[in-house]
């Protein structure tokens, strides 16, 4: 029987090859934007999942809320920890974990071989850590960091620095001061890991043996939050029942702790399982990845449901056709539910045809579809749990698409159908046009939300940012040979002509490495404890830079004074409440971890500067004169605009060369760093577009498919009307009416969902653009002349057609 079935079903296929295309190639284009958001999907959702601990591993964490800013009253998690809640953990908490893992922050590094010098990034670390985040060891074993002089390299990184040699126990120079012997290297880690990025792993004692400040200042300063802890916990225990054991573990310590941590502040276990779905709380406008998963995940589903709805739509549209087909089985003794089996079978046909397809599309597009989504996804072809999924997948998109017509072409009449007085009836196109409303509402949703995405990333980007990007490189200073010849260097350089100027800075011009409390000012309110953004820097730094003052003046090296002196931005003089901020004093009860207060005249305000997101309110930010020993680590380069940066960038590389030639020349472009802060949004932008183009082009094939299949029921009335003298306009008007007013009740259908929609979405912002009326008015008009060229097309083919040819058999 099933074999008849299918039989059948693929005559009909051979027999009506247009509409066959159409159906096949529509429903594969959906079912290849469906895998394609599944493979996303599942990217996303086993983020860190290659960690075999995955489910017991967690982050040492702290909980409150702001009392202060933009964001008073929001709750946020801090990942940032002080030095002594790890020597607490490890000496009172033990018995609660089986691993405590003290790591830094990413530390750049030059690693230098006998032959080569390669930068890369890394973390120090406590020796549990290759247990805890179970390193895949390619040579050596996990225990290898228990000497203080000892390193393990990713396998792409000890290739890189020793080619197709052993590397165990190779010596390795760190940074020009440090020799390393390499004990282990481990597989790279997977892109949807925390640490795909980390080429090396050190251990915590040479971290504390490099920086000697920290011996010196925050073994036991319970303000100073520059380290982060991780923890496995035991397969007995539960991230809430130990959360609930070091809640109170601040309070717990010195007065001096409870006098820097605000009130209600606890401390958490932050599972591995949350860390990329539902990241540390930084802000409104921060889009969490898991509401990217839903909005993705539900567009793919809407661009499946369109494909769908072609299907049945043509199916249904044609049923005057095979209504003699079905009369003639009825009356040969066919069941109702034999019928459906029927049409379902030619529906799982036209499925499985439009799989293979989409399977073959998914594979062509899946290199592209990376670039785009940042990725390196692949087919899991070898997986059983694939083809499960994907029998399930068919099975869905099968049933979903064969439903009604199988239902609706089961019921009719036999009587009827074969006198051939079958006729559907007015209303029986109602079903079809609701399908087309629902095609062309979804399309012009997305087709909205595209452009307002887009116009909040310009918005974004063309917001002022207090500072001229054009021009201006910078690259960390990896090695002490830059801190001694700083000086040197800038001198060189500057002597070129090729750059005009050169400063140093604590962290990255494109953000905020700093943030401290503990200032006072004349008549400040008691009650205000705000956090300032603290920036180390040197006296160049506002020229280099190109930061506009307001009032005042900038540091100057004529004044030995301005060592002690401040410059503040704007949000920081409104902050204070200073009317006339310049010449005021400001002590810093807390600087760097020295215990003395100290003293500083405001010597003039700048513009805020954009350091962070560029879709939040400036944080206000003092910036101070520090010498180069350790903490200006970054280095700023202004160029000459008159030369080209082709030019100037392999001159620029040959004086680092001759100055410091031990460095490689690795640097960044300012402007191109100001862009990775639109990463997320632009994401998002990309990838709703592409599903946006494939939901229309979708709608407009089932559109030509439903306009070819009218224009060819309606081919002897074209033929009349031709005859009594209808021009061509008039028969085009007359069938492109109905479709045209289909499109635009989906326009005011769509308007109000979209609307509502991307306001909330906006409502994350503090600066965002408006919902201006004319992305409504060009999304609606782009619509409905895309599809009024779709049914244009086969109009105009029937419309032209000769009416002799039409007529002749009447």
């Amino acid at each position: 029987m099933w074999k008849n079935y299918l039989k059948i079903a693929w005559r009909n296929l051979l027999k009506n090859k247009g509409y066959s295309f159409i159906n096949i190639g529509g429903l594969a284009l959906g079912m290849a934007v469906a895998i394609l958001n599944g493979l996303w999907i599942w990217d996303e959702l086993s983020f860190n999942k290659y960690h075999d601990n995955y489910d017991r591993v967690a982050q040492i964490a702290i909980t409150g809320t702001y009392d202060t800013g933009t964001y008073e009253g929001e709750e946020y998690i801090g990942t940032t920890m002080v030095y002594p809640l790890g020597t607490k953990l490890i000496d009172h908490y033990k018995e609660d974990f089986e691993h405590i893992v003290r790591i830094s922050w990413n530390s750049e590094q030059i690693l230098s071989s006998s032959e080569k010098s390669l930068a890369g990034t890394g973390h120090y670390v406590d020796e549990g850590a290759p247990e805890l985040f179970t390193f895949k060891m390619t040579h050596g074993f996990r225990a290898g960091l228990k000497n203080t002089h000892s390193i393990m390299l990713s396998a792409s990184m000890a290739k890189a620095l020793f080619g197709g040699d052993d590397p165990i126990n190779k010596v390795i120079r760190m940074n020009n001061k440090t020799d390393v012997t390499v004990t282990g290297v481990y597989e790279d880690f997977p892109h949807n890991s925390k640490f795909h990025h980390v080429n090396f792993f050190a251990p915590w004692d040479l971290f504390l043996l490099e920086n000697k400040w920290i011996e010196e200042n925050t073994l036991t300063d319970w303000r100073n939050h520059f380290i982060q802890i991780y923890v496995q916990i035991p397969s007995t225990s539960t991230f809430h029942k130990v959360s609930d054991k070091i809640k109170d573990v601040l309070e717990a310590d010195p007065a001096d702790a409870e006098q820097f941590m605000q009130q209600g502040r606890h401390v958490i276990l932050y599972p591995m399982s949350r860390w990329h779905l539902f990241p540390p709380y930084t802000g409104p406008s921060e889009l969490e990845p898991v509401k990217m998963v839903w909005l993705v995940g539900s567009i793919g589903m809407f661009v499946l449901l369109l494909a769908c709805i072609n299907f049945m739509n043509l199916s249904t549209a044609r049923s005057e056709k095979r209504a003699k087909e079905v009369g003639v089985r009825k009356t040969v003794g066919s069941a109702r539910n034999q019928l459906i089996y029927q049409f379902f079978s030619e529906s799982f046909l036209v499925v499985i045809l439009a799989f293979a397809v989409a399977l073959l599309l998914v594979a062509l597009l899946l290199p592209w579809f990376n670039g785009l989504a940042a990725k390196q996804m692949v087919l899991p072809w070898s997986l059983p749990g694939f083809w499960l999924l994907s029998g399930l997948f068919i099975l869905f998109t099968g049933l979903l698409a064969g439903s009604y017509p199988a239902l609706f072409l089961s019921s009719f009449q036999p009587v009827k159908a074969l006198k051939g007085t079958f006729r559907l009836g007015p209303y029986a196109s109602v079903p079809r046009k609701v399908l087309v409303v629902i095609q062309f509402s979804i399309s012009i949703v997305l087709i909205i939300g595209t452009t307002i995405i887009y116009q909040q990333i310009q918005f974004g980007k063309n917001r002022p940012v207090g500072y001229s990007r054009e021009g201006l490189i910078t690259m960390q200073m990896k090695s002490e040979d830059f801190y001694k010849k700083y000086e040197s260097l800038r001198t060189e350089l500057k002597n070129t002509g090729l750059v005009e100027e050169m400063s140093g800075s604590m962290g990255r011009i494109t953000q905020l490495a700093s943030g401290n409390g503990g200032f006072d000012w004349e008549g400040k309110d008691p009650n205000n404890d705000a956090n300032f953004g603290t920036l180390a820097i040197t006296h160049e730094h506002g020229n280099t830079i190109g930061w506009q003052v307001v009032e005042g003046r900038d540091f100057s090296r004529e004044f030995a004074s301005d060592s002690s002196g401040m410059v503040i931005n704007e949000a920081a003089a409104k902050q204070m409440g200073l009317e006339n901020p310049v010449g005021q004093s400001v002590t810093w009860n807390w600087w760097e971890g020295n215990r003395e207060p100290m003293d500083y005249k405001i010597l003039g305000v700048i513009k805020d500067m954009v350091m962070e997101s560029p879709y939040e309110p400036v944080k206000p930010t003092v910036f101070y004169i520090k010498g180069h020993n350790g903490r200006i680590n970054w280095i700023n380069i202004r160029m000459n605009p008159k030369v080209s940066i082709s030019e100037a960038l392999p001159k620029i590389e040959a004086v680092f060369k001759k100055i410091i030639p031990s460095v490689p020349f690795d640097y960044s472009f300012v402007d191109e760093e100001y862009k990775t802060k639109f990463t997320a949004e632009e994401q998002i932008g990309k990838l709703t577009t592409f599903f946006g183009i494939l939901a229309v082009f979708i709608s407009c094939l089932g559109l030509f498919g439903l306009a070819s299949y009218v224009a060819e029921q309606r081919t002897k009335e074209i033929g009349i009307r031709q005859i009594l003298g209808a021009t061509v306009a008039n028969l085009w008007g007359l069938l492109s009416k109905e479709f045209m007013v289909l499109v635009i009740i989906s326009c005011v259908i769509a308007i109000p969902i979209s609307s509502y929609f991307m306001k909330n979405w906006l409502d994350n912002f503090v600066y965002r653009t408006n919902l201006s009326v004319w992305i409504f008015a060009g999304a609606s008009l782009g619509a409905f002349l895309i599809a009024l060229s779709t049914v244009s097309f086969q109009i105009l083919k029937a419309v032209f057609t000769n009416p002799v040819e039409s007529l002749r058999s009447e």
